[in-house]
């Protein structure tokens, strides 16, 4: 099979869908690799690198030639008309939040297989893992960073100081984001609270963590109790596939107090906050009643090279499958099959529809 791996394009995205070590094993298996020119130039893998791996060279229209696509992020507007029918696009896509994206590939019958909705025999997500590890592990360093005076932040420092209370950090969702969220603020001395709506997940954090890790059942009235004296908040809060659910309201944002900062790891998704809207590497930040929103949708991007190892050696085994068999590995793999969203000009993956019609409403 003919693979492609497209030079990424959205903002400050470095992060690429191969190393020259896949490529190679691609290339032993019997495939056929084009690269785009420059793609791991920015984390330190050269197009002598992918040459030398076996890997053809080209411009966008080269590698969208191929059979199967195999990138990092969803393909942006410019790339749309490279889409063609039948191709496999093997990427994140979070459709749930992109239905212009979602239009698209349905109008050009590609067949969209999305990283965050293939599953393994236990239901997890094992190609969402390590971005949501990555991704919550950044997100309190934000936050840090973003209470900051400088950055229109309270002027709070995480760890405190000497006779000196630490910041107040509230993490909402358990999940493997938020649980790496958590994990790097208690290390780095924050007062951490953490809600979900799972008690079983909050007793297995509570046993890892220990006392240091405040829990809670997330619910608008425990909301409504710690907000007030929280100075900065994590949304973690995912529904495989879907759109993120919607925990915060204008009304809870103005009752944090000005200049506290909200982290919307979940902004890939739709955002867990009304008042969130996606932004950039370029431009992360604005305010919105008094509080510092970040909400990056590809916050991973700021560490690519970590991100881009982490990831690849996830995705290689899928990809050496769909590569063998195209379509029909997903036959005899439920997991890889639930990564299925779109494909012959329909909709395929459980309430995407639904959520994509919600989004055309707001």
């Amino acid at each position: 099979m003919h693979i492609g791996i497209p030079a990424e394009i959205k903002d400050h995205e470095f992060r690429v869908g191969a190393t020259p070590a896949d490529v190679a094993e691609y290339v032993a298996d019997g495939h056929r690799v084009t690269v785009g020119h420059g793609a791991g130039k920015a984390i330190g893998f050269s197009d002598a690198d992918y040459m030398a791996a076996g890997a053809r060279l080209g411009k966008a229209a080269d590698v969208y030639a191929a059979d199967l696509v195999l990138k990092v992020k969803e393909p942006q507007a410019a790339e749309y008309p490279l889409l063609r029918p039948g191709q496999l696009l093997f990427c994140y896509l979070h459709l749930a939040a992109a239905p212009e994206l979602a239009q698209e590939l349905i109008q050009r019958q590609v067949s969209a297989i999305a990283f965050e909705t293939i599953s393994d025999r236990a239901g997890h997500t094992p190609l969402l893992a390590p971005m949501s590890e990555i991704a919550g592990r950044l997100a309190t360093q934000y936050a840090a960073h973003y209470l900051t005076l400088p950055q229109q932040g309270r002027g709070v420092l995480l760890a405190g100081a000497a006779g000196v209370e630490p910041a107040r950090l509230l993490v909402i969702g358990g999940g493997m984001a938020g649980s790496n969220a958590a994990q790097i603020a208690l290390g780095m001395g924050a007062d951490v609270t953490l809600l979900d709506r799972n008690p079983a997940r909050l007793r297995e954090l509570q046993q890892r963590f220990g006392p240091a890790l405040k829990t809670g059942f997330s619910h608008d009235d425990t909301l409504r109790r710690l907000l007030p004296n929280t100075d900065a908040v994590i949304g973690a809060a995912y529904v495989p596939g879907r759109h993120a659910p919607r925990l915060l309201t204008a009304e809870h944002m103005r009752l944090l107090p000005a200049g506290a900062v909200l982290v919307d790891i979940s902004i890939d998704q739709g955002g867990i906050s009304e008042t969130s809207h996606p932004t950039t590497h370029s431009e992360p930040v604005y305010l919105a009643h008094g509080v510092v929103h970040y909400c990056v949708a590809n916050m991973p991007a700021a560490v690519a090279r970590t991100s881009t190892l982490a990831l690849t050696q996830a995705v290689r085994p899928y990809v050496q499958m769909l590569a063998r068999n195209g379509l029909s590995a997903l036959d005899g793999h439920p997991g890889l099959a639930a990564g299925l969203n779109i494909h012959a000009g329909e909709i395929t993956y459980p309430g995407l529809e639904e959520d994509l019609a919600g989004t055309k409403k707001t």
